[in-house]
């Protein structure tokens, strides 16, 4: 649906099949609630514990109960719940917040990063991290990956397996992003799904308001002769035939090829920073944004207390490199 309209709000079915859309955004926190206490998920046992990180690297599916009478007593439902919360990460520093990494310069100021004046050290951390980045990629491929992000200082990537978010073709979702680093994307084939979408909306109701003209002009018998202008185009050049009309086009100073590419600039840069300014890459050309990101220096910070720290890979499955995290429960 159209993200930028509002729509009726649907009636929330009381079916525990009810399917709801993913939200792909990450976030620091989730809260749950229940008219049930949820004492059952403290001080869980140590086999517990154990169950549900083997349960986790073996990726077995767990069948809980059709009912469980007291949750505390349910040794299924604790493991599957101790499971529920591993994650991997890499690099794993535990002395640095390595996520969220947009705004994390505060969190990480005054923190000890002895790789930031040592070049040798700063290859070593992106070499193993180019490792830990193809490992997860090929995962993916395999779709023994179903998903995993790339937390940098300035964006975030969000890789996805084919057979997710309705594409039969593995997906990278990249936001936000400058016009520099579409720039650098021109070897690849992208989309700006968001503004195009835009663009789409903005001329279907330009085409509503000219059907609209049209309906009105006939019952005011004006005519129909106004129903074949096209709709204006926000991609076309502005038209001066009505100054050659007015016999004044030698008077009036046009727009220079300069200036026309610096309004279109101007358009493109508005939306950096933007959530329209989200690019999708597609297929086989998530391989060689693999290489693009490896490879790209924008990606690592150069000054700041980010400088020399690459970015955080995470992902809900184990990889080569990664450290495996659990959620914190309150």
């Amino acid at each position: 649906q159209d993200l930028h309209l509002p729509v009726a709000v649907p009636k929330v079915s009381s079916s525990p099949s009810q399917e709801f859309p993913a939200d792909w955004s990450i976030k620091t926190r989730i809260l749950f609630m229940s008219s049930q206490p949820f004492t059952w998920t403290e001080h869980l046992k140590a086999q517990e514990e154990a169950q549900g990180f083997a349960q986790h690297c073996r990726a077995t599916e767990t069948t809980l109960p059709p009912s469980v009478q007291d949750p505390r007593l349910s040794r299924e439902l604790r493991c599957a719940f101790q499971q529920s919360l591993v994650y991997w990460l890499h690099p794993s520093l535990p002395w640095l917040p390595l996520f969220p990494r947009i705004g994390a310069d505060r969190k990480i100021a005054g923190k000890a990063c002895p790789w930031a004046q040592d070049e040798a050290l700063q290859q070593v951390l992106k070499n193993d991290w180019s490792v830990s980045f193809t490992s997860l990629y090929n995962l993916l491929k395999a779709q023994l990956c179903p998903y995993f992000y790339v937390c940098c200082s300035q964006f975030t990537v969000l890789f996805r397996a084919a057979g997710l978010a309705g594409s039969d073709v593995p997906t990278a979702a990249i936001a936000p992003t400058t016009r520099g680093f579409r720039e650098a994307l021109r070897s690849i084939e992208f989309s700006l799904p968001l503004v195009e979408g835009s663009r789409t909306r903005k001329r279907k109701i330009s085409e509503e308001n000219l059907e609209t003209e049209v309906a009105d002009g006939l019952r005011e018998g004006s005519g129909v002769e106004d129903a074949d202008e096209p709709a204006p185009s926000d991609d076309e050049d502005e038209s001066f035939s009505w100054l050659e009309e007015m016999g004044v086009q030698d008077e009036v100073k046009k727009p220079d090829a300069v200036s026309i590419q610096l309004r279109r600039e101007k358009q493109e840069v508005q939306v950096d920073h933007r959530p329209e300014s989200l690019a999708l890459v597609r297929g086989g050309d998530t391989l060689p944004l693999l290489n693009l990101l490896i490879n790209c220096r924008s990606l690592v910070a150069v000054a700041g207390p980010q400088a020399g720290l690459p970015p955080t890979l995470l992902s809900p499955v184990a990889f080569r490199g990664g450290t495996m995290h659990t959620l914190k429960v309150r």
